[in-house]
């Protein structure tokens, strides 16, 4: 009769908690914001990582600290689902100058697609327009650094 009764709550135990199971290796709540995180970190990386480590444009500068502001704003507003927001894919990276500023500018451009989506929470609403902004500023500076590099300054 134990025997029995430990089998039914074993049973009714693993019927409850079987459902649960399908939510592990669902993203969380923001899985764009996770996407775009990787992007700005690539992003960041290829403006950071200069051939022959000399800056081409101050500008290149500017648009890492927004990248920063931005990484710090889309962190605050995500759902932490759990996952290693540092980890990232590798980057191939064009050598460079003009190529890697492209590369950074497309990767910025995307990563203000995945963010611009609508909200639900109105605080997270509100650091995800700053994160926005700061992406924004970000590509604006990416822009200014390859017509410094087009224009020879």
């Amino acid at each position: 009769m134990k025997l029995l009764f430990k089998r039914m709550i074993l049973t009714a135990g693993l019927g409850m908690l079987l459902p649960l199971s399908a939510y592990a290796d669902m993203p969380g709540r923001h899985p764009a914001y996770l996407h775009a995180l990787s992007d700005l970190r690539a992003a960041r990386w290829m403006l950071e990582h200069r051939p022959g480590d000399a800056a081409v444009s101050g500008q290149e500068d500017v648009a890492i600290d927004e990248i920063d502001h931005a990484i710090g704003e889309i962190k605050r507003a995500s759902y932490d689902d759990g996952k290693d927001l540092r980890d990232h894919p590798a980057v191939d990276m064009p050598m460079d100058g003009p190529g890697r500023l492209h590369k950074a500018g497309e990767l910025l451009a995307k990563v203000h697609s995945d963010i611009d989506r609508e909200e639900d929470d109105p605080e997270s609403r509100e650091m995800k327009h700053r994160a926005l902004m700061h992406v924004d500023e970000a590509a604006h500076a990416v822009e200014h650094a390859i017509h410094d590099v087009r224009d020879g300054r």
